[in-house]
Parts: structure tokens; sequence; C-alpha cells
């Protein structure tokens, strides 16, 4: 198990929440899973909900065979903390449980999104700060003149083309978190229907553990995008939102 590794507040003294984490994971190696899933749940209502606690809760629910959980809470830990090979691998071992291994899911997700999970966003949002700055004040020492203008002047379009290119994804991060709405299936079977409705045809079922982009919804229902872009209706309860 991951190592507790963050400042802890709020309903709990630094004190307190490492004992509640200790506690969490005494329990888990006693295979007492409730009594630890409890403990980790308590650390994330009270707001510690960093990779680590999402990871042994994952990791808990995981070897209590609750596959829909599982991969809900160590996606969000593989989120958080994408460099963790800990995280990776007990991940990988969960997805490689699913019922559903969907046919042509690298070719279907945009570019767009890809590229935006694949930078780092507090790297890219301090880069691009960084060479706005730089690119400023090279503009000030050019417009002031200088022996070597001619070098400041390039030196200037260079880091302001850096500067663009990291706003971009900067941008393209910011689209990704607040348009790409996505959810995991938690129950065992979820028929996806072609309308919403308990009336409309089942088109095709997913099962616990499944990543899928949420598109719309409508009452009781909500229209999901496998990723192979196959889409249908299941019920809103069904799932939980990443």
């Amino acid at each position: 198990m991951i190592a507790l590794g963050l400042t802890l507040a709020l309903a709990y003294t630094p004190a307190e929440a490492q004992a509640l984490f200790t506690e969490a994971n005494d329990a888990y190696y006693r295979q007492e899973y409730s009594a630890a899933k409890d403990k980790y749940e308590r650390l994330i209502a009270a707001g510690q909900s960093g990779p680590d606690v999402l990871f042994n809760l994952g990791t808990t629910h995981l070897a209590a065979n609750e596959l829909g959980p599982a991969i809900l809470f160590l996606t969000r830990a593989a989120r958080l903390a994408p460099s963790d090979d800990d995280i990776a691998a007990q991940l990988a071992v969960a997805q490689q449980r699913q019922l559903d291994q969907v046919v042509g899911a690298e070719d279907a997700e945009p570019f767009l999104q890809r590229l935006g999970r694949a930078v780092d966003e507090r790297l890219v949002s301090w880069g691009f700060l960084i060479a706005w700055w730089v690119a400023f004040g090279l503009l000030f020492v050019f417009l002031r003149g200088s022996s070597h203008r001619w070098a400041f002047g390039l030196a200037t379009a260079a880091v302001f083309a850096v500067a663009l290119g990291l706003g971009g994804l900067v941008g393209v991060q910011a689209w990704v978190s607040t348009s790409v709405k996505e959810a995991v299936v938690m129950a065992a079977t979820a028929k996806a229907r072609e309308f919403p409705g308990d009336t409309a045809k089942v088109a095709f079922e997913v099962h616990a553990g499944l990543l899928v982009r949420v598109m719309e919804d409508s009452g009781r229902f909500v229209r999901i995008r496998l990723p192979n872009a196959l889409e249908g209706w299941v019920e809103k309860e069904q799932v939980t939102p990443l």
C-alpha cells in the first residue's frame, strides 16, 4: 500500500487522519474489507482524496471483487498521479478482469482528448506563465534598442511562439476538463437502450468497470458513448461520474 504522503486537515488533525489511514491499512491486511473501506471513505469525505487514499480504497474494492468501485477509485488515483507505476499496474489488473473489452477503443478517442491527458497540467501552466513573462522581458529589451537587437528580436519571437503553444495546451486541458464527462459503470450489467425509456429496445449491454463518456442526460437515463463510439441510454444510477 502507498504511504500517506499529504497534509491532512479539515475534519481531522494530521495525527488523527494518519491514525485513521493506518487503521484502514491494518483492516485491509486482516481482510476486513468493509471496515477498511469505511475508514478510507471517511478520509475522502473529510476532503482527503489524494492518490494514496484513492489507490488504497480502489485496491480494497478489488480485493472484495467489487470491480466497478475498484476501477472508479483507481482511475481517479491514476489521473492525479499519472506517473505512479504502482497505481498504473493495479489499474491494469482491475481492467483485465472486465467483461467488456471494447474493440477499436484506442482509435476512437479524439486526438485533443488524448493530448489533454498526456501533458501535465501544472507543468504546462507554469511553463506558459514563465514563457509569457520571459517573452515580454525580451520584448522590452528589444524595443529599448541594443547592439544585438536582431538577436533579441529572434529570441522574443521564439519565446512568444513557445508561450502560444503552451497556451494552446492550457486551453485544450480546460476544454477536456469542462466538456468531457466520463463515468464508470457500477452495475453488474447495464442495458443500453436506443432511447431513454424502459420500453426502448436494448441495443447492447455493458458491465461493471467499463469507462464510458456521458454525452447527455434525460430524466432517469444518460446517453453514454463507449470508447469505440457506440452509444446507448442507461439508467443514471448504474454509472458513477469519474
